[in-house]
């Protein structure tokens, strides 16, 4: 069991407050490939990551966050046509992810850095929800202690998958919901057009995938990343708070 600090945007974050989202999707951006008699471990990446996934399938997890699956050989590997790999990616069931968000601490640490904030000073968050308005600047959730976090998140499921394999039922679990005046929505979500009031779409799946534009650039969706789909359940206590009971 590992613990690992994770983002969230404004959105997103009041959308596991509210308790819409149970799941986040991540592109893969680096997998660590496991040590074999032959060759140390080594990190893949970038264009080396993307020949690695050339045509993959048959993604298994081994343990934790150990996978396999199976891609295009390589040249020097002919006559062979596939290859196995055998990698780390993601999380683990069992791993707990704290959630980092935009914050602000009193004015009187405006010049104080992040690390150095005492532990356990007042703090809001700029996605509201916790009734409490500070006037120090804002800082990005990046710069988030562990110690300020408010939100964790126990893993019970990971999956690797392409970005548009994803089902309708599981964009509702990213926190889309109906809209009152039909179609579906993310609160909070603004449509690109400052004309329209907000951004909706006649399927939760749709709505999803022009979330993912928004929040990750235009032909983000398009491009249909390999992505890992972490699913978790929301506690909304420190990480290093005990359980009640």
């Amino acid at each position: 069991m590992a613990d690992h600090g994770k983002l969230f945007s404004a959105p997103m974050l009041r959308a596991l407050l509210a308790g819409t989202k149970t799941q986040t999707r991540r592109t893969i951006g680096e997998v660590r490939v496991l040590a074999t008699p032959e060759s140390a471990a080594f990190t893949l990446r970038g264009d080396a990551l993307a020949r690695a996934m050339q045509n993959a399938a048959g993604f298994l997890r081994v343990e934790d966050d150990i996978w396999t699956w199976e891609a295009d050989a390589y040249w020097h590997q002919a006559p062979v046509t596939r290859t196995r790999w055998n990698a780390r990616i993601g999380h683990a069931p069992g791993d707990r992810l704290w959630v980092r968000e935009a914050w602000r601490a009193p004015m009187n640490f405006d010049r104080t850095k992040p690390r150095d904030i005492p532990a356990g000073s007042v703090v809001s968050y700029e996605a509201g929800g916790d009734g409490i308005n500070l006037s120090g600047k804002r800082r990005a959730s990046m710069h988030m202690p562990r110690w300020a976090s408010r939100l964790t998140l126990p893993v019970t499921e990971v999956r690797v998958q392409r970005l548009q394999d994803i089902t309708e039922n599981d964009a509702l679990a990213e926190g889309v919901v109906p809209h009152p005046n039909g179609g579906f929505w993310v609160p909070g979500v603004e449509h690109p057009n400052p004309d329209f009031p907000y951004l909706s779409r006649p399927t939760a799946r749709e709505m999803y995938a022009a979330l993912w534009d928004v929040l990750n650039g235009s032909g983000a969706w398009g491009a249909n990343p390999w992505v890992t789909v972490t699913s978790f359940t929301v506690r909304h206590r420190n990480i290093d708070e005990a359980d009640d009971g």
